[in-house]
This record gives structure tokens, C-alpha cells and sequence, in this order.
């Protein structure tokens, strides 16, 4: 029996589908994200959870002349499908195919490029304007989940939007989640909100009974239709949307497409800007991501019937490394406390949480706070541990200069998925951090060369009394070099082989890398001196000072951009002391990295055993 899904091979196809074959589309659509995710993994339970939502804003919209812009854009699966896309699915993050997130250069029907969280309604505010300016007609839409607006910028954006003198919709589409449950007095505010069916349903029967009254029925309801406001402050304690002089629709089930549509027409009659509340269901029509949201926002692939997810790997995580050694570290220091910006499970603090629950802290998707509130916490006497993804933690690079560094508070900041991330691609890669970590005076940056130095390290940061960072990869934690464990000194790298002519200086996963150019290089007849850098600042100019003097090449290799990381550290120590040597400096280019599988990535762009050895062999 062919499908309706099928029929959909360009953006508007949707049009085409009859009414009453909705609900079949948005079960094939189900049926397809989920054969496809079960494979190639992705964000799945976001996904399902927005299937009619999409569907009714396809259905109202005309595209790619009209604008849909997707707030962190893992949810716009089903926008990829209806834009004549199902096709790349089995594709779907994987190196030169697919984006997981919306991607301009893949369709013209994604306006923008998105991957962090709390940009859609400044975005779409600002082409708003520009569709002013130009005098075109022109429907725009930003989606965004409830989670975002605890991201400070989506309160700048609806600050801004207040003052709308045209049409704008923003869809607030309410799941009750981010990746983990929502949290904070914003979250109450919704659930307050969710309750707006209680006032619908009192005002209706109201006015119902009324009117029916001879004489003096309608004039009555009349007044009280003018009084709305006061009914509506009495039913709910803050109208804040209203307040900041948006109009509010809502909430209604996002799930259901005619009224889906019948808010979004009412809306986009008003001039000014309009947020529609929709009510939707993360994970929603697969049994397994409905119970468990968290576990399928981003998934491997799995084994559809019961779930279980495939592990390639039995060897324990990097981040599950720093979750238990935070738990042991935090059961002697009682001063140690942990923050997140929505991501306790993502990091690896959801343990930690468990086990000291007045210690953890998750303050919503809202970085900058996340490191000022850290910040407070230091200056009130406690070690404040605050675990953050690299390409978060680019957020919040004000609050680490302003609020931690200049202050020369004790704030670790724990950062994951430092180097390539891969699938996720360029939104997500934390390349950057090495380069605007480093240059900021006070702030000490180190990254382990394995499983083991990392706990090392993090012992050292709880114990340091000034502001420093620990970078560490995604992955399977490093158990090589576990004999060579020299204690950890501030600013002093850790000789690893002692050899003649090379010598490699290699940063945290680099490390295992060196040891493999080491070996081949070794049995090639060439002895090579490695050193596990272990600082990137400050960097040891004692040991670089050394081998300029005594080897006539040093390649320093590092997982981030050129610009600013530590093989330019290193070349200007060189150029500053006229150092006669050679220095290759093995980085990665300064690109926005797409996704692909991690070693695919480092082979791409020169980074892999392979390629190093070639390139030492070609320079020296």
C-alpha cells in the first residue's frame, strides 16, 4: 500500500494531503524517524515530539519564501522531511551527509543555521525587520522549546518584540523539558500557564449562562468582555507575555493540527508579535522515548522493540571518569559544590546530584548565569565545580573574564566535548577553547592525557585557590600511559620518552595520537622525545627552552583552531628566545568543522597518526 509520505518530495507537497489524512502522515512520519534514528542515532525524542506542530506550520506557511526558524534546530527533523529531504536520512550526521540541525547550505528552506539554544526569536525579530524595510509580504515564525526561554537572550528577544509594530509568531512549544526536566521559577510559570484551560472553560460557561438571561444577558457579558484582564489576573497570578505587550494564545494542543492552525491564522492578523503556547509530548508515539525523554533526546542507535541502546564501546567515558571522581573528591571536601546549565546528565553530574542534592545546582539553559552564580558561590567560600560542554561554554566567555577571572575566584570550570565532538557538527565542536581560555590573565588551563590524570587533575583544580579549567574529549577515556604518573605541578608538562633530533609536545587526547607517531617514527630507526603537555597555560618554558636547545625539530600537536591555541604559544616562546629550530605546529585549521564520526574528522583535516607522520617525514 503506497504511503502518504511518499507524495512529499519538495517543501508545500504537504498541501496536497487531505485533511482527513493527517493523522495518517504524522504516524508514517513517526514510523520513518524512528527506523531511520534506530540506525544512524540523532536527536529522536525532541523529534516526535513536534511532528503535527510541523506539520500545521508546513501546511500555513509557504516556503522557502515565508521564514521558519527552529531554536537549537535538533527538533527540525520533520521540517528536513517536508522540505524534500527524507531521502539523506540514512545519511543523517554522518561525514558529508546530512545536518542534524538546520543548515542553510542544505536547503533554502533553512533560513538560518541554529544548534544553541535561546537565538530563534532575536533572529527572527531581526528578519522581521528587514521583511519591514523591504516592503515585501512575508510570514515568519520562530519555534522554541520552553526550556530555551530560561536562556536570558530569548528575555532580551521578547523585550525587543514587545514593541512590534508588525506581525511576528513565536511558537512556545511546551514539553515541560530541555534535554533534562525544566527548572527554576520559569518553569513554575508555564505549569501555572498549562492551567489556562481552567479559565477558558470558566470564562465560556460563563458567558454561556449569561447571555441566556432575558434583558440584561448580553450587555452584561459585554462589561465582562471588556473586564478580560482582570478575569484573566485573577485566574492567572502573571500574565508575563501579555506584560511585555505580546499577544498570548494558548496553551492548546500542539498535537492537534486544526486548532494548531486556527491559532496560527488568528495570530498572523495581529501587528504586533504573538506567541502561541503549544502543548506537545517529547518522545511522543514511541512508548520508550515517551518514559524516558532524556535518554532518547540524543541517541546511538537501538534496537526499536525494547529500546536498549547499542554500545560500541564497554570502556568507561571521559565523563564518566570526572562524574566519579567528583563524588569521591566532593565525600572530603565538603566545600565542593556542582552547577549545570540543563545538562546534569550530559555532564555526568546526575550522580552527584543524587548523592548531594543540596550541592548540585542545575540553573536551566542560561550559561552566563551558570559561571556569575559560580562566581557568588566562591566568593561565599565554597569550590564551585562548573561542568559545561566547550561550545556552551563560548556563552558565558564574559562572565569568565568579568565576573570569575578578574575577580581571581576559585571556580573549576569542567569542560566537556573539548576538541571534536563529531555528529553534531559545526554548532557543537569544541575547537575554540584552547584560544579563548588561555589569553585571559589569572585563569589556569590544563586538558589529562588519560583516564587517570584526569582525576589527578581535578584533584589538583579543588585544591588550586585561583580560577582554572580542565578540558577533556567526549569518548572513551585514554588507558594507555597509566605507568607514567608524575604528580601534577602548575605550569611543569610530564617527560613521557626521552629521545634525540624530534621531540613532540602533545595536549590531552593528542597524547595518544604522539604515542603512535612515537612508535612509527621509532621503528623507522628515529627516537623521539615526547612530552605530555599537560598545561596550556601557563605553558612550561623551562621543558621548551630544553628541547629548542637539544633537538633541531618540536611538533606540537593539539585537538583545537590554530589561532591562539598552544602550538602558537609555543612558536612565539621559540621566536621571542631566537630559537634555531624547526616547530610544526599540528592543529586543526581555522574552519567551522562539519559533522562526521571523530576519526573521520581528524584524517580530514590532518590531525591522525597517519597524517602527522607524513607530514613530519615531508618537513624535516
Amino acid at each position: 500500500m503506497p504511503r502518504l509520505l511518499d507524495n512529499i518530495n519538495r517543501a508545500n507537497d504537504i498541501k496536497k494531503i487531505k485533511e482527513q489524512d493527517y493523522g495518517k502522515l504524522a504516524e508514517e512520519i513517526r514510523d520513518f524517524l524512528i527506523q531511520n534514528i534506530s540506525k544512524t542515532g540523532g536527536h529522536l525524542a525532541s523529534n516526535l515530539g513536534v511532528v503535527e506542530l510541523t506539520m500545521a506550520l508546513h501546511l500555513f506557511l509557504n516556503l522557502p519564501k515565508d521564514k521558519l526558524i527552529w531554536d537549537v534546530g535538533h527538533q527540525a527533523y520533520t521540517h528536513k522531511i517536508l522540505t524534500g529531504r527524507k531521502e539523506l536520512f540514512p545519511s543523517l550526521r554522518k561525514l558529508d551527509g546530512l545536518s542534524g540541525f538546520p543548515s542553510y547550505k542544505e536547503s533554502i528552506c533553512d533560513p538560518f543555521d541554529t544548534g544553541h539554544s535561546s537565538t530563534s526569536i532575536s533572529v527572527a525579530l531581526g528578519l522581521v525587520k528587514a521583511r519591514d524595510l523591504s516592503g515585501i509580504k512575508q510570514k515568519i515564525v520562530a519555534v522554541l522549546g520552553d526550556g530555551a526561554l530560561t536562556g536570558g537572550m530569548a528575555f532580551e528577544a521578547l523585550n525587543n518584540a514587545g514593541r512590534l509594530k508588525s506581525n511576528m509568531i513565536i511558537i512556545l512549544n511546551d514539553n515541560n523539558m530541555s534535554i533534562s526536566e525544566n527548572v527554576g521559577g520559569l518553569a513554575n510559570y508555564l505549569a501555572k500557564l498549562r492551567t489556562n484551560a481552567k479559565y477558558t472553560g470558566f470564562k465560556e460557561n460563563m458567558e454561556n449562562a449569561l447571555t441566556k438571561m432575558p434583558g440584561v444577558g448580553k450587555t452584561i457579558v459585554d462589561k465582562l468582555k471588556r473586564s478580560k484582564d482582570a478575569i484573566k489576573y485573577f485566574m492567572i497570578p502573571s500574565m508575563y507575555f501579555e506584560d511585555m505587550g505580546l499577544t498570548y494564545i494558548g496553551p492548546i494542543d500542539g498535537h492537534n493540527i486544526p486548532q494548531m492552525l486556527t491559532a496560527l491564522e488568528a495570530a498572523s492578523k495581529a501587528n504586533k508579535a504573538v506567541v502561541i503556547h503549544a502543548l506537545t509530548k517529547k518522545g511522543k508515539g514511541y512508548r520508550w522515548a515517551e518514559k524516558f525523554p532524556s535518554r532518547f533526546h540524543g541517541v546511538g542507535t537501538f534496537d526499536i522493540a525494547s529500546g536498549h541502546m547499542n554500545r560500541d564501546s564497554t570502556n568507561v567515558s571521559y565523563t564518566k571518569v570526572f562524574s566519579d571522581a567528583l563524588i569521591r573528591y566532593a565525600e572530603t571536601y565538603d566545600k565542593v559544590v556542582a552547577i549545570t546549565a540543563a545538562m546534569p546528565y550530559g555532564t555526568g553530574l546526575s550522580q552527584f546530584k543524587k548523592q548531594f542534592p543540596d550541592r548540585f545546582f542545575d540553573v536551566g539553559i542560561a550559561e552566563q548565569h551558570a559561571v556569575a552564580f559560580a562566581a557568588g558561590l566562591a566568593r561565599g567560600g565554597y569550590k564551585p565545580i562548573v561542568a559545561i560542554y566547550s561550545t556552551f561554554l563560548q556563552r558565558a566567555y564574559d562572565q569568565i573574564i568579568h565576573d570569575v577571572c578578574v575577580n581571581n575566584l576559585h571556580v573549576v570550570f569542567a569542560i566537556d566535548r573539548a576538541g571534536i565532538s563529531g555528529n553534531d557538527g559545526k554548532t557543537h565542536q569544541g575547537l575554540f577553547d584552547l584560544s579563548f581560555l588561555s589569553h585571559i590573565p589569572n585563569l589556569v588551563v590544563m586538558a589529562p592525557k588519560n583516564q587517570y590524570e584526569l582525576e589527578d587533575m581535578l584533584a589538583f583544580a579543588i585544591t588550586y585557590p585561583g580560577p582554572i579549567a580542565l578540558r577533556y574529549p567526549k569518548g572513551d577515556a585514554y588507558k594507555g600511559l597509566n605507568d607514567y604518573h608524575a604528580p601534577i605541578e602548575l605550569g611543569k608538562s610530564e617527560l613521557i620518552y626521552q629521545g634525540e633530533e624530534i621531540a613532540i609536545l602533545a595536549v590531552g587526547s593528542m597524547v595518544k595520537t604522539s604515542v603512535e607517531v612515537a612508535e612509527q617514527l621509532e621503528q623507522k630507526g628515529q627516537k623521539v622525545t615526547l612530552v605530555n603537555a599537560r598545561f596550556v597555560s601557563p605553558i612550561d618554558e623551562e621543558m621548551i627552552d630544553r628541547l629548542a636547545n637539544t633537538h633541531s625539530l618540536i611538533v606540537t600537536l593539539e585537538e583545537n583552531v590554530r589561532n591562539g591555541g598552544f602550538g602558537q604559544k609555543v612558536s612565539d616562546l621559540l621566536c621571542d628566545k631566537q630559537k634555531n629550530v624547526r616547530h610544526i605546529n599540528i592543529s586543526m585549521p581555522d574552519v567551522y568543522v562539519e559533522h562526521g564520526g571523530v576519526g573521520q574528522l581528524q584524517q580530514r583535516y590532518g590531525i591522525n597518526a597517519e597524517s602527522i607522520l607524513k607530514r613530519i617525514e615531508e618537513e624535516y
